[in-house]
């Protein structure tokens, strides 16, 4: 075996013990057969005493350490869930002190001779066993959270109505069978919630998009267990997501499981928007019967402009329902669509989306929360649309402008606002949205549908038990994976 690339790394095992920013500290990269050691601190060299040594194409400073070598031009990772796994790996024998502020000769030859161990014992290890552990895999039991919204008297009333607290996607005697723990819970705020009192010693957080778990980067420093965050649904943006990079935590969500549950969802909120629907409802519940007052600004969705802000799943499969109803079809994204799926669909890609946007009589969106698309949505670029425009969000609540939105509507700028985002989850009393004029918005529960709920919890199910044996998930799933973020939210 010969190394075709080297990248070196350091630990200083015996000064940052447990503690992850200190850890952090002691790492030092020895860039390819130069030997040089780059210092993240002034005071480095004085806490360097026992090394941990290992060849990496890649790593990064974590609770979970990362060993691989280059072999034959192809890397090949070790992943470990605990860094005291690494003596299992590398006698300590092999290990090399080094004096304070060792001589440049000494360093290499340091360097060299731990290059040189981690070869040997990677090459003599068994492919079928070490070589196939993954970042997260541990035989030890575990601790799992869940944070789900509470069903009172109507848990009982579906069988399949799994994603509530009191069913806990239905996973409760599975995992208790294998010796886990699992705590379900809605209580999720403050310093003296539920939640707060297994943060110290989880190893895995569930939450769902319709009840988050804001998970802080306070959080995840004071979670020393912590390896596994999923969301049971899709959109982790409840996750200090670099945070949890910077921790080398996992995480991930059920991608898929819910999307045409929010497309049909937005479907229905154009045509009720479209068709004025709303206000007829209200008609029959109060015993009126007013038809001027609905159809003075009802209207027919063929013909109309309708563009998507982002254009995913949820996005393509909107435009393939909108295809039907004879609009014109629009969409911005950061990736073009496949030019015979765009043809089959009959849409058109906007590069420019302050250019798209004052063509629409409707816009949908449909991008994740980002720092970039927070407030997106903004006074500014609400005057620019077109008046009487109408606004369907089933995305993230804080990619609009709260206030430009009411302001927007109550004017009239906005013909009408639809969706099931809010921010914060769950909205306050005195929201303002909920008192505006010309909305027509629910509780956040497009994506929770009964199919939805059995195909995310099937979803989180399956990755468990992937985790539990050491195995990837599938990689469309992984939001954060080994430090780096997924595309759509770098």
């Amino acid at each position: 075996m010969t190394l075709a690339s080297r990248e070196l790394w350091v630990w200083d095992r015996k000064k940052a013990g447990g503690d992850m920013i200190e850890r952090n500290r002691c790492f030092r990269k020895v860039l390819k057969g130069k030997f040089d050691v780059q210092q993240k601190g002034a005071a480095a060299w004085q806490r360097l005493g026992r090394f941990v040594y290992f060849v990496s194409g890649k790593a990064f400073p974590s609770r979970v350490l990362n060993l691989g070598v280059f072999v034959g031009g192809s890397q090949r990772r070790l992943h470990l869930s605990d860094c005291h796994s690494l003596l299992s790996v590398f006698p300590s024998s092999e290990f090399t002190t080094i004096p304070h502020k060792p001589p440049a000769m000494a360093m290499a030859m340091a360097m060299k001779r731990a290059a040189a161990t981690a070869v040997r014992a990677i090459s003599s290890a068994n492919s079928g066993s070490i070589l196939t552990r993954q970042l997260h895999a541990s035989a030890e039991k575990k601790k799992i959270v869940g944070v789900f919204y509470k069903a009172h008297e109507y848990a009982e009333m579906n069988p399949n109505f799994v994603g509530c607290a009191e069913n806990a996607l239905g996973i409760r005697n599975w995992l208790e069978s294998q010796g886990h723990e699992y705590i379900v819970t809605d209580d999720k705020e403050g310093p003296d919630c539920e939640l707060e009192k297994h943060i110290s010693d989880m190893h895995v957080l569930i939450t769902t998009p319709f009840h988050p778990a804001y998970v802080t980067a306070e959080r995840i420093k004071k979670a020393k267990n912590l390896q596994l965050l999923l969301t049971a649904g899709i959109g982790s943006d409840h996750v200090d997501l670099q945070a949890a990079a910077a921790a080398g935590l996992t995480v991930a969500e059920v991608t898929g499981s819910n999307v045409v549950s929010v497309a049909e969802d937005e479907l229905m909120r154009i045509l009720i928007l479209v068709r004025n629907f709303l206000p007829g409802h209200h008609q029959v519940i109060t015993g009126d019967w007013n038809v001027a007052g609905i159809a003075y600004r009802a209207y027919d969705l063929e013909g109309k402009t309708v563009g998507t802000v982002g254009c995913g799943r949820i996005g393509r499969l909107l435009l393939q329902r909108l295809k039907p109803f004879g609009c014109n079809l629009l969409y911005h994204d950061r990736i073009k669509m496949d030019p015979e799926l765009e043809n089959q669909i009959g849409a058109k890609f906007e590069e420019d989306l302050d250019k798209m946007l004052p063509k629409c009589d409707i816009i949908v969106i449909n991008m994740p929360l980002t720092e970039k698309t927070k407030g997106m949505f903004d006074k500014e670029r609400i005057a620019k649309l077109k008046k009487g425009v109408l606004i369907v969000n089933n995305a993230r609540g804080a990619i609009m402008d709260t206030q430009a939105v009411v302001d927007g509507c109550s004017s009239g700028h906005i013909g009408g606002y639809s969706g099931d985002v809010w921010y914060p989850q769950p909205a306050p009393k005195d929201h303002p949205w909920r008192y505006m004029p010309n909305q027509a918005m629910t509780p956040h529960i497009s994506g929770t549908t009964i199919d939805a709920q059995l195909r995310y919890a099937a979803g989180v199910k399956d990755m468990l038990e992937n985790y539990f044996k050491g195995e990837d998930f599938p990689a469309q799933h992984y939001i954060v994976k080994e430090g780096e973020l997924a595309s759509q939210y770098r």
